[in-house]
């Protein structure tokens, strides 16, 4: 079982900026491509970022690829969401996900193996 461990959410003013961090618990030895999805209330659930298992790769949705950066320490299971120039409608809970099975470029809701229980993100105006 892998479990996934959210941190840094919270209240911010538009404009401004917020890093969140995700670590990944359980199967010693075994490194998984990590990211970000965001769901709003009566949205469906959206990509956001997500970076391959060596931190070779990123890939971002269009909504945040000029604002957003995701990172990660060399071959560890931990992931790091930077959020610059946030908007309201960047408002949503986040959520990191692991996936060690599907093609590194693949990031739809389908292709996810593991999920965390979501970090709430609140940008006012």
């Amino acid at each position: 079982q892998v479990r996934l461990v959210e941190s840094g959410g919270g209240l911010v003013q538009a404009g401004h900026s917020l890093r969140l961090s995700c670590t990944a618990y359980g199967r010693p030895g075994t490194t998984y491509a990590m990211g970000w999805f965001r769901q709003a209330p009566g949205k469906e659930r959206e990509f956001v970022a997500g970076v391959s298992w060596d931190g070779g790769n990123t890939y971002y949705g269009d909504s945040v690829r000029d604002r957003f950066g995701i990172s990660r320490e060399n071959g560890q299971n931990q992931v790091y969401l930077r959020m610059n120039s946030l908007k309201p409608e960047d408002t949503a809970v986040y959520l990191c996900a692991a996936k060690a099975f599907s093609p590194p470029d693949l990031w739809t809701v389908s292709a996810v193996d593991y999920w965390g229980q979501g970090t709430q993100v609140t940008v006012s105006p």
